[in-house]
């Protein structure tokens, strides 16, 4: 345990400076010293908790800026506006087992895992610690770990499903079918709804519960087309009435609305900044024209913009737009309206919200043959954006076009939603086939697993297209 026990030091290290309100109680600095961090409440909360910190702490990581936008880059949302190598390789399908996001991403997400491993084992024999915190905690790991392997299986495919923290049997780990991880998730995550309350444990959205599990747990059971399992378990949310459709769509992405599900705190708000999300995507404003400058992350005109009904107050409310000089119409994602700001923080970063849930319970929906309802859960979506519900007439695969339409611009530059729809519902090839051209292939749906990895690992193996 002495490992663990250094490792969490410096997790509670970064908790006490970064992460305190997370917790209902700082932690003391003369409580650091020992690594017993597991035998009061207060330093137990802070371990757990140290981990939201350091997902959220720092631009360009796996938990902003990469998984929102270089996703939808490989898809068909956005584009970054000047030529830089490590972003066009996502852009352009050209990604390399050494390619920098790629390799980093990997590390962030098994950096992650590792942090929740050594919080499941020091949890596992505390025997301190209150049976409600105790549990809640548990639950906390459990959920955080399968939301790690989520990411992971579906952008590297087969990976090593490693649960404990014996870096010796870690680093000699073979990749896992995917079946294998995702029975591995679905386990934890129902583990987790067991254990976690259903109440946010400090009354903002941002630590999990059971309702967040139950989130991902629904679109667990969408991806692997348990349609039934999905609908179920989505409505468990939908219904729990904690949460609703926010009609103002400026106001979605507030810190704790009634629509989030689970966000990140942003905790280095230096300059004024409130997400790393509207920090990077919202030009800053010229002080003498009052325009926006320059964005760097930029919607596609041909394939998101021009895909909007009209009359879609999505497109009018998460979309702005300047003109160049040359009179060009230049998009990008105003989801987040704060770049920077003199005021306290009013936006926090959206991991999962109610309208996917609804989108989820939609398509469970209709892939059971249940029209109706599925047909009344996308207009639910629809007609909070303004626009009129769906023709009754609608067969089934008319449906699940709309579904997968509503999706793309519901979600876009959320999570990597519109890249794991189109690889999912094997759709990548019809609709990215032609816009990617000679690039594509349809191995690109997945990542190659990292240079760094199979150098360190003689038991990992590439995936096809990038050997």
């Amino acid at each position: 345990m002495k490992r663990i026990h250094i490792f969490l030091i410096g997790v509670l290290l970064f908790s006490s400076s970064s992460c305190s309100k997370y917790v209902d109680t700082p932690l003391p600095k003369n409580e650091l010293v020992s690594g017993l961090v597991f035998t009061d409440d207060k330093t137990a909360t802070a371990a757990v908790t140290g981990l939201y910190g350091s997902m959220y702490s720092f631009n360009y990581q796996f938990a902003n800026v990469l998984i929102n936008y270089l996703t939808a880059m490989q898809a068909d949302d956005m584009a970054y506006y000047s030529s830089f190598a490590n972003y066009d390789v996502f852009k352009e399908n050209r990604l390399l087992p050494s390619s920098q996001y790629v390799q980093s991403m990997f590390a962030d997400l098994y950096s992650y895992i590792y942090q929740t491993n050594a919080c499941v084992e020091g949890l596992s024999t505390a025997t301190a610690l209150t049976p409600a915190v105790k549990n809640q905690l548990m639950g906390e790991s459990l959920f955080m770990r399968a939301f790690c392997y989520f990411y992971l299986v579906n952008m590297y495919g087969d990976v090593p499903l490693i649960t404990g923290t014996d870096y010796k049997a870690n680093g000699v780990k073979p990749r896992a079918p995917r079946a294998e991880v995702y029975n591995t998730i679905i386990t934890d995550l129902k583990a987790a709804v067991e254990l976690m309350g259903d109440e946010y444990p400090t009354g903002q959205h941002i630590r999990p519960d059971k309702s967040v599990a139950n989130a991902l747990l629904a679109r667990v059971y969408l991806y692997n087309q348990n349609w039934a399992l999905a609908e179920t378990t989505a409505s468990l949310v939908i219904d729990n009435g904690r949460y609703s459709l926010v009609t103002d769509l400026n106001k979605v992405f507030l810190a704790n609305s009634n629509e989030a599900i689970w966000q990140l705190q942003p905790l280095n708000v230096v300059g004024g900044r409130n997400t790393w999300e509207g920090f990077t995507s919202t030009p800053a404003i010229n002080p003498t024209t009052g325009l926006f400058g320059t964005a760097v992350f930029r919607l596609d005109t041909i394939n998101l913009i021009r895909k909007y009904e009209p009359n879609d107050q999505r497109f009018t409310k998460w979309i702005a737009f300047y003109k160049t000089t040359a009179g060009v119409s230049v998009y990008f994602p105003y989801k987040y309206k704060v770049r920077t700001s003199t005021s306290a923080v009013t936006e926090y970063s959206m991991v999962m919200r109610l309208a996917e849930q609804y989108l989820i319970r939609a398509e469970a929906r209709i892939q059971q043959g249940k029209l109706n309802d599925g047909r009344a859960d996308l207009d639910a979506i629809r007609q909070r954006a303004g626009l009129p519900g769906l023709s009754a007439s609608l067969t089934q695969p008319a449906l699940l076009l709309a579904v997968e339409q509503e999706r793309k611009v519901e979600l876009f530059a959320e999570w990597g939603h519109r890249w794991f729809d189109l690889k999912r519902t094997k759709r990548s090839d019809a609709v990215l086939g032609p816009i990617k051209g000679a690039n594509w292939q349809s191995t690109d749906t997945l990542y190659p697993i990292p240079s760094d990895a199979i150098r360190t690992n003689v038991n990992l193996t590439q995936n096809e297209g990038y050997k």
